[in-house]
């Protein structure tokens, strides 16, 4: 999962950042006869579209990885009657992921609905917030929502990390087992760590 999770968030992170530098070069896309603005723009919108889709993929991932390695963990647990701490330490480092990976996942569909109001030709014009267009707004929520994506990343990165050590932890101590009871020890392999 280390690579798998670092290489996608990496990918996710630099086309969020090429979508929002197409975004901050776009030309003025209220002018409906600068029909290259117009392309770029559009552009833009599949491509905020299609980050929006990969930060859920990501994310996703993380949360399916939590949830099979704390129940892998429970399960070699409770089958080598281990210490129930390791479980306990397991479903923590779940829960403290868990909050990061949704908030990460909202702030993408934020920064979504806000390019959708900033939306020229969007034929549901709304009025302007606190005296900032649209796009000011959407512009605000992507560099703040980027910043927060990015640090959920490290949060995740981190905690796979944790996961990781833990998971080893329990593989060394059925090993440790097994080799006392003189069963084969070649075959234990981590679930995807």
């Amino acid at each position: 999962m280390n690579r798998i999770f670092l290489y996608l968030a990496l990918f996710a992170l630099t086309f969020l950042l090429a979508t929002m530098m197409l975004g901050l070069s776009l030309g003025d896309v209220y002018n409906p006869a600068d029909r290259v603005t117009q392309r770029w723009a559009t552009i833009h919108r599949l491509s905020g579209i299609s980050v929006g889709l990969l930060l859920m993929l990501v994310n996703s991932v993380v949360i399916t990885y939590f949830i099979g390695t704390s129940r892998w963990c429970r399960e070699v647990v409770d089958t080598y009657q281990l210490d129930q701490q390791l479980t306990r330490r397991a479903n923590a480092i779940k829960r403290r992921t868990f909050p990061v990976a949704v908030i990460s996942m909202l702030v993408a569909v934020g920064m979504v609905a806000l390019g959708g109001a900033a939306d020229p030709g969007a034929s549901l014009q709304l009025e302007p917030l606190f005296g900032l267009t649209w796009a000011n707004l959407h512009l605000i929520g992507a560099l703040l929502g980027t910043a927060m994506i990015a640090f959920g990343f490290t949060v995740e990165w981190s905690n796979i990390q944790e996961q990781r050590g833990l998971i080893q932890e329990i593989l060394d101590e059925v090993r440790r087992i097994r080799l006392a009871r003189g069963l084969d020890v070649d075959e234990l392999a981590a679930p995807n760590a």
